[in-house]
């Protein structure tokens, strides 16, 4: 008698349906200089799936934020250029006319960028610079992308939306001008927000405001995010998924439980370790801070072997010699270095 076949579970089904929003292949950010090509990014491959947080860390100068304007193809070129693949919602962006990737940028493809002083225009007023995405984007009359801008300020918590609409970007304290940009970058209900550095020079309260903030907006919105940080706490506090970037290069990728619990990689170790640990010396646990010796190599220079053999204690002549390539270390887990312990890792 043939037996029946069950019904796939709910759980199941979501994963099945789960596709990736963004997929990046060997993206490779390049700019000339009059000492060489900096390699900035080399190489690099990621994916973000639909409502997912990935976060980006490392050390800076690490090509993060290069990283960043390369998938909002904000890279000036000369003296950058990108190659590679970068395929959102399967279009290729680097293949797109100018005119094409603005209809994307601001509205599909959304960015908050590291300082609101800089990014808002200092002439216009927080109203005009939500209302003219709008407007471009979505076809609004002035009227109604006025409306909607109040609706936006209400939405990520300024007081008096009705009167700040009509004021400038200096007449906001920080914390206000950030939530400005979240509005700017969310009006349009962008698939995906790129946050580079979303709570740089945010006291403690704002910052724990922000990150609250765009977690609820994610929820309300579904929207994706890529989260650009060098601020671990952070991502623990937001992200999914985590990958680590070393000059320029992908070393580590893994759910967030999953790094923190079991770092492979020797430099995602090194970041670990440099993590104050709160109440320590309460609890007579207190310990040195970890530093990583050495300095990030020159991106202007080729590098043989492995990037992180100048500052690694575990290098051996393999690793200066032999560039290792990303590999399963664990489930969803990768990371390259020849040495890096593999399966199940102890706590």
């Amino acid at each position: 008698m043939r037996s029946i076949r069950a019904w796939p579970r709910a759980s199941d089904v979501a994963r099945l349906i789960t596709m990736a929003l963004l997929e990046v292949e060997n993206l490779q950010a390049h700019f000339r200089t009059p000492s060489g090509i900096n390699r900035a990014v080399d190489g690099v491959s990621f994916h973000v799936n639909e409502g997912e947080t990935l976060a980006i860390v490392g050390e800076s100068g690490c090509g993060k934020s290069v990283t960043s304007m390369s998938l909002m193809r904000l890279i000036p070129e000369p003296p950058g250029k990108i190659a590679g693949s970068i395929r959102f919602a399967g279009r290729d962006l680097l293949k797109l006319s100018d005119r094409e990737m603005r209809a994307i940028r601001g509205n599909d493809i959304s960015m908050i960028f590291q300082e609101p002083m800089t990014s808002l225009n200092p002439v216009l007023t927080v109203g005009r610079q939500i209302r003219e995405t709008l407007m471009i984007h979505q076809g609004l009359d002035k009227q109604a992308a006025e409306a909607h801008a109040i609706e936006m300020l209400t939405l990520v918590g300024i007081p008096e939306p009705k009167r700040r609409v009509r004021e400038y970007p200096h007449q906001l304290s920080g914390g206000m001008r950030q939530r400005v940009m979240i509005a700017v970058a969310l009006a349009c209900n962008p698939k995906l927000l790129i946050a580079d550095e979303p709570t740089t020079a945010l006291d403690v309260t704002i910052q724990a405001q922000i990150l609250k903030l765009m977690l609820d907006l994610k929820s309300r919105v579904g929207a994706a995010i890529i989260l650009i940080t060098h601020d671990l706490g952070v991502v623990a506090e937001i992200a999914e998924r985590v990958m680590v970037m070393y000059a320029g290069r992908k070393v580590e990728e893994a759910p967030v439980a999953e790094l923190f619990r079991s770092p492979r990689h020797p430099y995602t170790q090194g970041l670990l370790g440099a993590v104050p640990r709160l109440g320590s010396s309460l609890t007579g646990t207190a310990r040195r801070l970890a530093e990583i010796p050495g300095q990030v190599p020159d991106l202007r220079k080729p590098i043989t072997g492995c990037v992180f053999a100048g500052r690694c204690a575990l290098a051996t002549d393999l690793c200066r010699q032999y560039a290792p390539g990303l590999e399963e270390k664990g489930p969803r887990h990768v990371a390259a270095c020849h040495y890096a312990a593999k399966g199940a890792v102890a706590a």
